[in-house]
């Protein structure tokens, strides 16, 4: 999911990690003692963030005019609110004089905190609490290391004073957002620092050995929303989440004879359920979709809400029931260049922030995707088949058929007999999965050049024309619809052969450049057309045992790319690195074509995965080898938490049964 504005997310290699609260639409990146000094431009910014703008830039404590120090770092699990221990700075000669205790949780658009200040002394104690406060409104794209600047003309910024708090606004044309900081009880004093933060000040009268708290509440209001209700307790916003996760999860049979498969599609479950970002539907109805990850992608991916739909449909089938509709309400029935929009064609990306409402950068509604369309297809078609509801195809009849429709002639279907796309100079380079600038190369390392026609698109392709002619067939009572479509899919598997696959390697080509030459280098998208189904047996058993091979498969994994070509890094995002949805779209793929040993090696490399990084697999890991590594070494920027990879466990459950 990476952009060229570069995709820096929470690396887990770096020294200093932030604790993620996360609620649908809302995560804040915390330290160890629960504060958030915000630098513009780190690779780890702190922050609340609200539909893509951080809402929250500052929260610094003082007692006494000092920092405190950490005495338990900031930690949260599924069953309450992020906690954390601080003490004043002293030594051993000198006992803290008292204990803070911080209880911190976020809801819709909303961070809420309990200060709890524990006196350690027989003796009444005075104690002056602080807390600096401010709002940048800084929009995500800023916030990266890719060295852009944007011009922001006419901005006004406010800060008003309240009874119990403080009140910044942002405006600039017709963009207005605002941050609400209140407290319970009111703050003394609101002083200003000579910067634009503002210092909310409390005296604190502690009785011998007594207590007091405080309760501290951010109300985050993104240009255009609607105000959402505040939680009255870090435990009441806990609970709401638990809540939400226990409904989510409910329900799905894990397998007792794999604990650790068992462990990881739990784990997947809940995060699934914490990512879900609202969205409406053709009618404006609200459905909650799985957003793509934290930190840079806690929004709508076409591709990846479709794949992680895919996963899930056998244990939560409302994922696709929701995303279906979402991404129908969204696609494109005109041609806008600057958005790589075209009829029929199922969006990419979709932004909330300043910076895509005033079309500085082109991902307000971005369509640079050439694999989303047949995959919105597959889900419909997939979805229709495993709940044998056949509401949701007639309803999106039309959708799916101008879908097909961008296939057939945007696409390059009949033109070019494959899907094809052209690098966008604006946005993405490459528009299949591996979306970063180099992914899609050639053995030796250069890149393709000119329209490119990349394998696993085709294979999608493929399935989506097969399964959208069973609902032409069954559903729509279009027989002639889906002879035609019976017929291009046909065709299409014939010419793929002919011309992907690479007799003197026995595998497919990643894809075709722009003069039809084949794209050489060894990359696991070939799992993909297994899972497809474009390959016949032959072929298909081929490559699938071809990808267990050393070069191909770590241990913990299949590589992205084979190593021992020139192209392999084991620390590229897309050339030799490991991701745990590819590897389970290869599972599934290999369990179609009856390679179930092998499947399972698959699964069991992914479940070691997840099993050494603390339970939650990982976007991506590094492609370095198990055996000479006791643990995955991890991916500097990926993401915290990812849906395909929270989802991918449950693919691994259908591919091994159990």
């Amino acid at each position: 999911m990476t952009e060229t504005f570069g995709g820096n997310g929470y690396g887990q290699g770096q020294s200093r990690t932030p604790q993620l609260l996360i609620r649908g639409g809302t995560f804040a990146a915390l330290d160890a003692g629960g504060g958030l000094s915000a630098v513009r431009g780190a690779l780890s910014s702190d922050g609340l963030f609200v539909r893509d703008a951080r809402h929250l830039s500052r929260w610094q404590l003082t007692v006494d005019g000092a920092a405190p120090e950490v005495l338990t770092p900031l930690s949260c699990d599924d069953a309450g609110p992020a906690r954390c221990v601080l003490v004043p700075r002293g030594g051993r000669q000198e006992p803290p004089a008292y204990t803070l205790f911080r209880e911190q949780a976020v809801g819709e658009g909303s961070l809420v905190e309990l200060l709890r200040i524990v006196s350690n002394r027989p003796v009444a104690t005075t104690v002056r609490v602080a807390l600096t406060v401010d709002a940048d409104f800084a929009d995500q794209f800023e916030l990266r290391s890719d060295h852009r600047t944007y011009a922001k003309t006419g901005v006004v910024r406010t800060r008003e004073v309240l009874d119990d708090g403080v009140e910044f606004t942002y405006t600039r044309g017709d963009w207005r957002s605002s941050t609400t900081v209140t407290s319970d009880p009111a703050p003394k004093a609101v002083e200003e620092t000579g910067t634009g933060a503002r210092r909310l000040v409390w005296t604190v009268e502690l009785a011998a050995q007594g207590s007091t708290a405080l309760t501290l509440r951010v109300a985050a209001l993104p240009s255009g929303s609607a105000p959402e209700p505040v939680p009255a307790s870090p435990a009441a916003a806990a609970e709401e989440l638990a809540t939400s996760v226990r409904e989510f999860s409910a329900g799905v049979t894990l397998p007792g004879s794999w604990p650790e498969l068992a462990a990881a599609c739990s784990r997947g479950l809940a995060d699934l359920a914490v990512l879900r970002v609202p969205a409406a539907g053709p009618d404006g109805e609200r459905h909650l979709v799985p957003a793509a990850g934290v930190p840079w992608f806690l929004t709508l991916l076409g591709r990846d809400a479709l794949l992680t739909s895919l996963f899930a449909l056998p244990y939560r089938p409302e994922l696709a029931a929701a995303t279906l509709p979402v991404l129908a309400a969204a696609q494109a029935t005109e041609q806008i260049e600057g958005a790589v929009a075209q009829p029929g064609k199922i969006v990419h990306e979709v932004r909330h922030g300043e910076l895509a409402h005033f079309g500085q950068v082109p991902y307000g509604r971005y369509y640079g995707s050439v694999d989303a369309t047949p995959l919105f297809l597959v889900l419909l078609g997939a979805y229709t088949e495993h709940t044998g509801e056949t509401g949701l195809a007639r309803r999106l009849e039309s959708h799916a058929r101008a879908a097909v429709g961008w296939m057939l002639d945007h696409g390059g279907l009949t033109s070019r007999g494959y899907l094809v796309y052209r690098a966008d100079q604006g946005g993405l380079a490459n528009q299949n999965w591996k979306d970063s600038p180099g992914a899609i190369c050639w053995a030796d390392g250069s890149r393709a050049t000119g329209p490119v026609m990349a394998a696993g698109a085709q294979g999608y392709a493929y399935d989506a024309l097969r399964r959208t002619a069973v609902l032409a067939r069954t559903v729509w009572d279009d027989a002639v619809y889906a002879e035609l479509l019976e017929q291009a899919a046909a065709d299409l598997r014939d010419r793929f052969v002919r011309d992907f696959w690479m007799a003197e390697k026995g595998f497919p080509a990643l894809a075709l450049d722009g003069d039809g030459r084949q794209v050489d280098a060894l990359a696991s998208d070939a799992g993909h057309l297994l899972w497809s189904g474009l390959l016949d047996k032959e072929y298909g058993a081929a490559v699938g045992r071809r990808l267990l091979e050393p070069d191909f498969f770590s241990g913990w994994g299949v590589r992205t790319l084979a190593a021992g070509q020139a192209a392999h890094h084991p620390l590229s995002y897309h050339r030799g690195s490991v991701w745990p949805h590819d590897n389970a779209l290869i599972a599934l793929g290999l369990a179609r074509y009856g390679l179930h040993d092998e499947a399972r090696v698959v699964a069991g490399g992914v479940v070691a995965a997840a099993v050494a990084c603390g339970g939650r697999l990982p976007e991506v890991v590094a492609g370095y080898d198990r055996a000479a590594h006791p643990a995955p070494v991890p991916f500097p920027y990926a993401c915290a938490r990812e849906s395909r990879s929270a989802a991918a466990p449950l693919a691994l459950l259908t591919a091994v049964g159990g």
